[in-house]
């Protein structure tokens, strides 16, 4: 018995993606190159849906498609790929932690600039607006 075959449409639907998303793993190398019917329609198999999946749940914890593409070749290379995995999730939390810092850092001068921009009248002789020519550097 032949294993049932689904349309692009049904297999976005399956693995919770746009077929738009399919398209672009397919062209990543991240899914392999779809049967096409005799009308060049893609076909995939329940197998792609499941890597569709993983896919998906990955992309939802933050890893690149390139980090993706690691974790699937050496699992196609039959090595679990934990200890890559907890090595790329461990530089996302770094990745994450420098990315709050930053925030926290342009909050705190945006607060410090709003709370000198409540004595602005727009009396000075300025070039366009006191508050934002007079408010420091944010961090780069």
């Amino acid at each position: 018995m032949m294993p049932r075959q689904l349309t692009i449409g049904q297999a976005a639907r399956a693995a919770g993606l746009t077929r738009k998303a399919m398209r672009v793993y397919e062209a990543k190398g991240l899914l392999p190159a779809a049967e096409r019917t005799t009308a060049g329609y893609r076909l995939y198999s329940q197998g792609d849906v499941e890597l569709l999946t993983f896919i998906r749940r990955a992309r939802t914890l933050g890893l690149h498609l390139d980090d993706i593409h690691t974790v699937l070749a050496i699992r196609n290379g039959g090595i679990p790929p934990c200890a890559t995995v907890r090595d790329l999730l461990d530089t996302r939390i770094a990745e994450l932690d420098a990315t709050v810092a930053e925030l926290l850092a342009l909050r705190e001068t945006l607060a410090d600039t709003r709370e000198r921009a409540s004595g602005c009248t727009g009396d000075q002789p300025v070039t366009v607006c006191a508050i934002i020519e007079d408010a420091p550097e944010a961090p780069a």
